[in-house]
């Protein structure tokens, strides 16, 4: 990075992509690309803290004249305690795992939690993950430490070289590269950015307003949200973040995440949702203005029977198969709403709307009528999987121009594949969101489906029942519409168990 005499030259997008990758680079042949985010991400954020603290410093210092002194009092975003900085650990040629370790442990504890208005915001407790990793020179020799921080080293990330945003965003690029490069576990953590933007669109976001995230991940739904205030240059900072994140590692990375992208005022929680919900107020679960979600589909690991008598009464439409805990996701959530402003955005795979064993409990959620829209989503938009997936907007509050119906949106070729990856482009964005808001029936793409309408369908949700063929659909039959719906099965591209469940489900 070029310093002028009186201003810090930024580095550029493509130049800090290129570094973080960079540091990706060096761990191949040393440890599966599985594991490359347990390494880079404390690393890049142990840098980048130790250089905003630097430049904290020396402004600091110019602002007292040179008064070291009251430099060392200044207040700090983040403190680095004595002997804990990056160059403090550079300067080891052994045992460099171990130095870090200390490191990371020293900051942690000198940055904990502040209660803000009767909760815990904030704190690095744990931030760094799993520290023994660090200390295993079978998979980290020091030889491979050192080449890390001396690839960190080539680029001062402070905030006048690295604004928050610019920060933020190549961080998300690096999620983005580990989703490509890791195969199958980037679904835990990542979730296509465009989809996103989507469903952040749809929401609205408002200045003040509670977010929640039940299965955060790497936390890019939450700071979706705030970004998009900050692009309408609203008032972003009073917004109250909340996560939650069963996997510890992909807790932690979320929590740098919002860090790095200049998001202090969060509270994210490394524990079970659905076993354990870590925000509840007076033994109910606490309300909140936004949710959105993208849960693991379909888990058959989980804690049914507690569910069944769940202590906070989250169970209202029933207790889901042990196979299938789509639905127990989706009264969490809207159990977490706001009984005035709430509503919510949660991906779930298409089954949801149709199968079989969850029929009784869709047709309670249907009657409480707080599903507004229901997306179908075009293949290809998750990270190694072909499958296409479905948004379902609720609202605890709907216009009443909305109530007893339902706005099925059918997005399956709104999706453009370039270069191996899938997206949403602005133009896709702008017809869903258009689309949700007007309602008005389209042929094949959107339409107002009346509750009573539904219950005609035996409570299927099934979106090419409602948009396919419109002036036509009263006219078919019940064979017409299974044949349609099979039809529709063969010219998708769902991963193969997936759409066998999905041809057997509708044929019953």
């Amino acid at each position: 990075m070029k310093q002028t005499r009186n201003k810090v030259t930024q580095i550029s997008l493509d130049q800090l992509k290129a570094y973080l990758w960079g540091a990706a680079v060096l761990l191949r042949g040393q440890i599966d690309a599985t594991g490359y985010k347990e390494y880079i991400f404390p690393l890049l954020f142990f840098k980048r803290i130790c250089d905003v603290y630097d430049e904290e410093y020396s402004k600091a210092l110019e602002k007292s004249g040179g008064d070291k002194e009251y430099a060392d009092a200044a207040l700090h975003a983040i403190s680095v305690p004595v002997g804990s900085h990056w160059n403090d650990v550079r300067m080891n040629t052994e045992n460099i795992g171990q130095a870090l370790v200390s490191a990371f442990t020293r900051i942690e504890q000198a940055n904990p939690a502040q209660e803000i208005d009767g909760r815990m915001v904030g704190g690095l407790t744990g931030i760094f993950g799993e520290k023994r990793i660090w200390t295993n020179k079978d998979t980290m020799p020091d030889r491979l430490i050192a080449d890390l921080l001396e690839h960190f080293s080539q680029k001062t990330l402070s905030l006048a070289a690295c604004p928050a945003d610019e920060m933020g965003t190549g961080y998300e690029y690096l999620v983005g590269q580990f989703a490509d490069d890791a195969g199958h576990t980037a679904q835990e953590f990542y979730t296509n950015r465009t989809v996103v933007d989507l469903m952040a669109e749809i929401l609205k976001p408002q200045p003040g307003e509670s977010i929640y995230d039940p299965t955060c991940g790497s936390g890019g739904m939450l700071i979706k949200c705030l970004t998009s205030l900050k692009d309408q240059k609203k008032e972003w900072r009073g917004v109250k973040v909340y996560g939650q994140e069963l996997n510890a590692l992909t807790a932690s990375i979320a929590r740098m995440n919002l860090f790095l992208h200049g998001v202090v005022d969060f509270t994210v929680v490394n524990a079970d949702t659905l076993e354990k919900p870590a925000f509840v107020k007076k033994g109910k679960i606490q309300k909140f203005d936004i949710v959105l979600a993208n849960p693991p589909y379909s888990i058959k690991q989980w804690t049914r029977q507690a569910f069944s008598t769940d202590p906070y009464g989250r169970n209202i439409w029933g207790t889901p198969p042990q196979g299938r805990a789509d639905y127990a996701f989706l009264q969490h959530i809207v159990s977490s709403l706001d009984t005035k402003k709430g509503r919510c955005a949660i991906l779930f795979p298409h089954g949801v709307l149709f199968r079989k064993e969850e029929r009784e409990m869709r047709e309670k959620m249907i009657k409480s009528d707080l599903v507004e829209c229901i997306i179908g989503l075009g293949p290809n938009l998750f990270f190694n999987s072909p499958m296409e997936a479905c948004i379902i907007i609720c609202r605890t509050q709907k216009e009443v121009s909305r109530k007893n119906s339902i706005v099925f949106i059918n997005a399956i070729k709104e999706v453009t594949r370039k270069n191996a990856e899938s997206y949403l482009e602005i133009d896709h964005i702008r017809k869903i969101v258009d689309a949700y808001k007007k309602g008005v029936a389209e042929n094949d793409f959107c339409r107002t489906v009346s509750v009573e309408e539904i219950e005609k369908n035996n409570y299927d949700l099934t979106i090419s029942l409602y948009t396919h063929s419109i002036t036509d659909i009263e006219k078919e039959s019940e064979t017409k519409d299974i044949t349609a719906s099979v039809t529709n099965w063969q010219t998708s591209h769902h991963a193969a168990n997936e759409s066998l469940q999905l041809l057997i489900d509708l044929l019953h």
